[in-house]
């Protein structure tokens, strides 16, 4: 891993320089709302999964869901950061269709969860190196989702959905220490594959289960340094929320072009004003929603009809005994038992479905050769076909197969591309792919031998050049393994000529 670099977009009177902070929403993953026992299932038919509770009917109060409050916690020590044994739910007030009650049932002054860190791995881009940073964690609260807006079933209505009203959602607040579009990304790649880690959220972008608010600013060099030295956030620009962002590419397409607009207009002598926008991915461009609303708009207060939540340490050391295996402890384990780069682990660790598919291929095998085929050859034809690793049409046990006869020379590495390619289409296993193609590879040194005279006998100016010019050996190989249809073993082509030729 290589060091963080200043990450500088260039503008017409100077350099200019990212700052954000992420919010993100993850639902809770439990079979009931966070005040009601209304389902929480995917896919009904509108206003299904609704309970009086979360229609706001008269006379109707909330009562908190344990297993909503151990989910948080759950979450919270996943994440390293201090479990607050005391929090509070307060009402959060601002007027939507989709909204019943009016207000939020949300937590501000009080939080379940509080600071933490998580460290982010960045993947490389725009030809510059993978690296690591740290990312603060601010808060992580609870609060109850609104309901949806439905504008397209009529020209002139909005129809609303109340299935989500009340379903549970933690509010993941990062500080303001993330500072590319790719860094933006890769920090909700990282909570969402703690989350789905921990189960306390199935991390579905499409769904809706999981999405993020980004706000971005834009400031001179240097700024950003003295903010993290005095914590005064005057040093950084107006932000504006980027509202609702479900995909990765978007993320980082909204990101970028918001940063443009701003400069533009700072650059224009414009001013910056704090708002709410939303991200068009058809033109690529962000849109004014709304003025943003700072707390004192939202008008907060302890919510009446829910107490305190006072939590036992007792129960938060027994959630924390039941933690799975993190990313982050996978990856390190990666290192150390498979011997494999920070990168190649990270990669692998982040996603639990990936780690269990690479370990099964490097059971009892080579694990870099494992790792080097699964991460480079299978999941960059996935990603180029679009295709999710549950849909592979090459399984880890068959991958693993090919793998094993690289290893004990039966192919070459570049006959194995060849089966590898075959096997994506259908044609079966490795061993009956080679069986049947004639594509074991020739170690006979004896054949080679043979292949290596004929084509030393066959060029004298080359010869003669060999010794002048060492490069012309490459020349030498490729004709050997011509000749032997790419069938000869590569280490006995190099060691037989070398021999030969007098290198």
């Amino acid at each position: 891993m290589s060091a963080r670099k200043p990450y500088v977009i260039k503008g017409e009177t100077g350099d200019w320089e990212l700052v954000m902070g992420l919010e993100v929403h993850a639902q809770v993953s439990s079979n009931a709302k966070l005040f009601s026992g209304a389902s929480t299932a995917f896919g009904a038919d509108p206003n299904c999964n609704v309970s009086l509770v979360d229609a706001a009917m008269p006379g109707m109060l909330p009562v908190i869901n344990r297993y909503c409050v151990e989910q948080a916690i759950r979450t919270g020590l996943g994440l390293k950061a201090q479990i607050n044994t005391y929090s509070r739910f307060d009402r959060k007030n601002y007027f939507y269709p989709d909204l019943p009650q009016g207000y939020q049932i949300s937590q501000f002054a009080h939080p379940i969860v509080g600071e933490g860190e998580i460290e982010v791995d960045v993947e490389p881009a725009h030809g510059g190196d993978a690296y690591a940073f740290s990312c603060r964690i601010e808060r992580l609260h609870l609060e109850q989702d609104a309901g949806k807006s439905i504008h397209d079933m009529d020209p002139s209505s909005t129809y609303v959905d109340l299935n989500r009203s009340g379903v549970a959602l933690m509010e993941i607040v990062s500080m303001p220490d993330i500072r590319t579009p790719a860094e933006a990304a890769a920090y909700v790649k990282k909570l969402r594959a703690i989350v789905i880690a921990l189960g306390t959220c199935d991390g579905d972008m499409d769904k809706g289960n999981l999405r993020a608010d980004v706000n971005v600013s834009v400031c001179r060099p240097g700024q950003y340094e003295k903010f993290r030295e005095t914590g005064d956030f005057s040093h950084l620009g107006t932000r504006c929320e980027l509202k609702n962002m479900n995909s990765f590419r978007f993320i980082q397409q909204a990101i970028e072009y918001e940063a443009r607009r701003q400069i533009e207009i700072l650059e224009d002598g414009g001013s910056i004003d704090q708002e709410t926008r939303l991200f068009d991915p058809v033109k690529v461009e962000t849109r004014s929603m709304r003025s943003k609303e700072d707390a004192h708009d939202y008008r907060y207060f302890p919510d009446p009809d829910l107490l305190p939540l006072e939590v036992e340490q007792a129960w938060i050391e027994e959630i924390r005994a039941t933690l799975p295996e993190l990313p982050d402890e996978k990856r390190a384990r990666f290192e150390t038992d498979y011997g494999l780069s920070r990168y190649d682990a990270g990669v692998l660790s982040a996603d639990a479905e990936k780690a269990s598919f690479f370990e099964e291929v490097a059971k009892g095998r080579d694990p870099k050769l494992a790792a080097n085929w699964v991460t480079q050859e299978l999941f960059g034809y996935l990603n180029k076909q679009d295709i999710e690793l549950a849909d592979s049409p090459v399984s880890a046990s068959s991958l693993g197969g090919l793998i094993e006869l690289i290893a004990n020379d039966t192919i070459s590495g570049k006959i194995a591309k060849d089966v590898f390619a075959r096997m994506i289409e259908g044609e079966g296993e490795a061993a009956d792919i080679v069986e049947k193609h004639g594509l074991k590879q020739v170690t006979d040194t004896g054949a080679i031998e043979k292949v290596v005279d004929e084509i030393i006998a066959a060029n004298p100016e080359q010869v003669a050049q060999i010794k002048e010019k060492p490069k012309t050996m490459g020349w030498f190989v490729g004709q050997v393994m011509k000749a032997s249809g790419g069938k000869a073993n590569p280490k006995a082509v190099n060691d037989i000529l070398k021999a030969k030729l007098g290198l």
